[in-house]
């Protein structure tokens, strides 16, 4: 089916694009080859529409015009041939009439389809050279002979048309909908049309008349399950087409089951009847590990064979897989879940402590809804304490923490064997300490310690005991309790893995950026060992990455660190927050619209008003405050500090966004006094990783004598570097030399603002030449930061502004009144105007409108 006329942006094809025009330019022909719906007709109408001096004719094959001798080329073929005639060349004459002065440009979709007398004639244009061919073919389908020997005999370029990218189908999203897509969106998208753009764009109409897909915040988002409208049910239907009893029985086994080993498959159905449904693309066989697996072709497949089952045949098919599967042996931990999962949603559940195994696994594959799901059936199946615990772990990271120790609670007298009361203990531990009760959550791990007996136990409560002090920002009580965890003997694949995640995590925060990083690169690379055991140890060490290449100064890694922890199964959980570190690396690299985007992005899918999400909130705070728009910022910043405030690390990032909230309201003095409570805090709670980077603050805000503390606390090269820009202020020459190590390292805003300290240091030295170069480039830099204001920059764009006029100005400018500004500053009211009115005259303006044009402008 051709796109032509969907009124969807052409973009993403750029490439394929330009060398089919430089290819028909030059005088070739080409053939594009690609699965239906991915966009070859579009890219052939987009070819053509820019070469203009062709005279083009067009032709389509279709089944129908295949059953008839030139039936592709009818609407231009009119009369007999004269006698005689060959009729390849009088076809061919027919068409050079319709180029009498120019060049014949003959365009064919669907060449597959051709007719063989039309497959001839195409191939005898491109043959003579009569004409320039143009074709479209789909890829796996029989060809004419003809049309099949355009490329194997190189009369035509061929060129295959892959599925859009994950990038490309966002670049579409955003021209169709017009406007912003969430990133989440795109990758959900991308996934379920595979980048087929016919199935993409059905998909984003069905989305919108359901309402799955709806524009909230400036940002399109998908919530919901996919709706599958008549239109895209049939459009997936054709291309499945008819299926034999034999062949439907396969096709929805792997529907439900997928991915499915062929030999099971072939054990419920009949090795020839699979080896049909591969053929016709409907599956696919992909090796994971050493089985290999079988998947739909296409995920939109399995919507369609899904909602084509009703009830009781969805149960027949679901308990046909759990018995094969089970009969197996369940070799494999996932055939555990995959059995336990098959046997509840067909109503053949017997054992509870099936459901409990289950849930486990899947909260260690970072799903947390199935895990829930299970931990509920095997309550109600009598699961007992091991299931409540499973549960209140789960509800926790879904933002239902109050859920959780209700539960728990109840679950209490019931605890009486060592592993319930374990369990039990460790679970409504992590869940009072997650709730901010610090004090509770230690008493009850504590009492654990000295009650348990068996090493595995004992192993693990000092390891939630390490997660509470690391909550509460007791970095070295949380190292104690980890040296304590392994000081009972080899610990277990679960045990070991929380604490090395804790302890990567621990020394990020605490500055030593390389022990963590070590510690992360050598436990990841087993993660495959570990992960279905620890379910929190993924996220802590994806979590411990983005902090400690973060604080070292290494921006690109952190970033695709917390790509990585954004795309986690259970990204969209209130453990995450990973948007926090993209927006903290896109404010360090200057591009402070792009933090804003990431913040928004994770705050629209994270449940509850966790802490993560306050960490979240506090960057968004952040970047609204760069960017000028104080207000907003204020009230994103009161959220934030109400969200995040119970726990040490993520109160770090509230206190750090307050300082530049306060300056971008020109409120200096006041900026630099939360500074130093930023700094006090992190020194207070061993975040000395947070401590530098509010020490460095004071250096941007012009405060650099109170920032002596930065040398020593944290590795890396940063730290080296921050320390050494406090040293510089004053230096001229320095400055731009450090201005020149943060532009290497991505930190374009730190570069500009050093640089505007050169200017103003040449400048103070009366050096008007080297101040004016030093102000070009400082205003280079600031260009590449769009929309960015902060006092260096200011004092950058207003040189013959002293300090007090400079801070009164911005005041101004933030809508204060004389009177408002003066009792801020403690200054008379006349004193505040005649300050205004002198900055009014050194700047030419002449209201506080045009000082707010003037800052803007920045």
């Amino acid at each position: 089916m051709s796109e032509q006329g969907s009124g969807w942006p052409f973009v993403g094809r750029g490439g394929p694009l330009t060398t089919v025009r430089a290819a028909l330019r030059s005088g070739a022909g080409v053939m594009i080859a690609g699965e239906a719906g991915v966009g070859k007709s579009r890219l052939a109408a987009e070819a053509l529409a820019g070469l203009p001096g062709y005279a083009v004719v067009r032709a389509l094959g279709t089944e129908t015009a295949s059953m008839i001798p030139f039936g592709a080329f009818a609407h231009v073929l009119t009369g007999p041939p004269e006698g005689g005639e060959n009729l390849l060349s009088w076809a061919a004459r027919h068409l050079r009439e319709r180029a009498p002065r120019g060049e014949l440009l003959v365009s064919v979709d669907d060449a597959h389809r051709l007719d063989p007398a039309s497959a001839a004639l195409v191939h005898y244009l491109a043959d003579s050279g009569a004409a320039r061919v143009l074709v479209t073919v789909r890829s796996g389908e029989p060809q004419p002979a003809p049309v099949a020997a355009l490329w194997k005999d190189e009369l035509l370029d061929r060129i295959e048309l892959p599925p859009l990218t994950r990038a490309e189908v966002g670049q579409v999203l955003a021209g169709a909908l017009g406007g912003e897509v969430a990133a989440e969106t795109v990758r959900h998208l991308a996934r379920v049309s595979e980048g087929n753009v016919l199935y993409l764009r059905e998909v984003v109409q069905a989305g919108r008349n359901a309402g799955c897909l709806t524009e909230r915040d400036g940002q399109w988002r998908w919530r919901g399950q996919l709706s599958m409208t008549t239109r895209l049910r049939e459009l997936v239907g054709d291309r499945i087409g008819h299926l034999d009893e034999d062949e439907r029985e396969v096709l929805e086994l792997v529907a439900f089951g997928e991915p499915l080993g062929t030999e099971l498959l072939v054990s419920l159905t009949t090795a020839r009847a699979v080896e049909r449904v591969e053929d016709r693309g409907l599956v696919v066989a992909v090796n994971e590990g050493r089985r290999e697996q079988l998947r739909l072709g296409h995920p939109l497949y399995g919507e369609v064979v899904r909602g084509g089952c009703g009830t009781l045949r969805t149960r027949r098919r679901l308990r046909m897989l759990a018995d094969a599967l089970e009969a197996s042996g369940l070799r494999r931990r996932e055939d555990e879940l995959r059995a336990a999962v098959w046997r509840l949603d067909s109503g053949s559940v017997t054992a509870p402590e099936m459901l409990v195994s289950a849930a486990r696994l899947a909260w260690g594959r970072q799903d947390p809804h199935l895990a829930e799901r299970l931990a509920k059936a095997a309550i109600d199946a009598g699961g007992g304490v091991a299931a409540v615990a499973v549960l209140g772990e789960v509800l926790m990271v879904l933002g239902d923490a109050d859920a959780a120790l209700a539960a728990l609670r109840r679950a209490a007298r019931d605890a009486v064997t060592e592993a319930d009361r374990a369990q039990h203990a460790f679970s409504l531990g992590i869940n009072l300490a997650w709730a901010g009760a610090d004090a509770e959550a230690c008493e009850v791990l504590d009492l654990a310690a000295v009650t348990l007996t068996e090493p595995v136990w004992l192993q693990e409560a000092h390891i939630y005991r390490a997660v509470t002090d690391c909550f509460a920002g007791r970095l070295t009580g949380a190292a104690g309790s980890l040296a304590r965890s392994r000081s009972y003997g080899p610990m277990s694949r679960r045990a070991d893995a929380h604490a090395a995640a804790m302890e990567a995590w621990a020394a990020a925060y605490s500055g030593r950026t390389g022990e963590s990083l070590a510690i992360a690169a050598r436990t990841l690379e087993s993660v495959d060992s570990w992960r279905d055991e620890a379910p929190h140890a993924l996220p802590s060490f994806l979590d411990a990455l983005c902090a400690a290449q973060t604080f070292a100064g290494l921006l690109e890694a952190a970033d695709r660190s917390a790509e990585q922890g954004m795309e986690l199964p259970a990204a969209e959980l209130s453990v995450s927050g990973f948007a926090a570190y993209r927006a903290m690396v896109g404010r360090l690299r200057g591009d402070v619209a792009g933090a804003l985007r990431w913040c928004r992005d994770d705050l629209a899918r994270m449940p509850g008003r966790e802490p993560y999400l306050g960490r979240v909130l506090a960057e968004q705070a952040h970047a609204l405050a760069l960017l000028g728009r104080t207000e907003q910022a204020r009230e994103v910043l009161a959220e934030a500090g109400a969200t995040a405030s119970r726990w040490a690390f993520t109160r770090q990032h509230v206190l750090q966004a307050e300082v530049w909230v306060a300056a971008s309201g020109g409120e200096l003095d006041e900026a630099v006094r939360l500074c130093l409570a930023a700094a006090d805090h992190a020194e207070r709670h061993e975040l000395h990783a947070g401590l530098m980077f509010a020490l460095h603050d004071l250096v941007r805000l012009g405060a650099p004598d109170q920032s002596a503390r930065l040398a020593g606390r944290v590795d890396g090269l940063l730290a080296v570097l921050l320390a050494r820009h406090a040293r510089a202020i004053g230096d001229p020459v320095e400055l731009r030399a450090v201005a020149g190590e943060f532009e290497r390292l991505g930190m374009l805003l730190y570069a500009a603002e050093a640089t505007a300290q050169e200017a103003a240091a040449y400048r103070d030295a009366g050096r008007g030449t080297l101040a004016k170069g030093a102000q070009t480039r400082a205003w280079a830099l600031a260009r590449r930061c769009p929309g960015v204001s902060t006092p260096a920059l200011v004092e950058l764009a207003t040189p013959e502004l002293t300090p007090r006029q400079r801070e009164i100005l911005q005041l101004a400018a933030a809508g204060l009144t004389n009177r408002q500004i003066a009792d801020r500053l403690t200054l008379s009211t006349r004193t505040a105007a005649n300050h205004l009115q002198a900055a009014y005259e050194k700047l030419g303006v002449n209201d506080r409108t045009q000082v707010g044009r003037l800052l803007a402008a920045l």
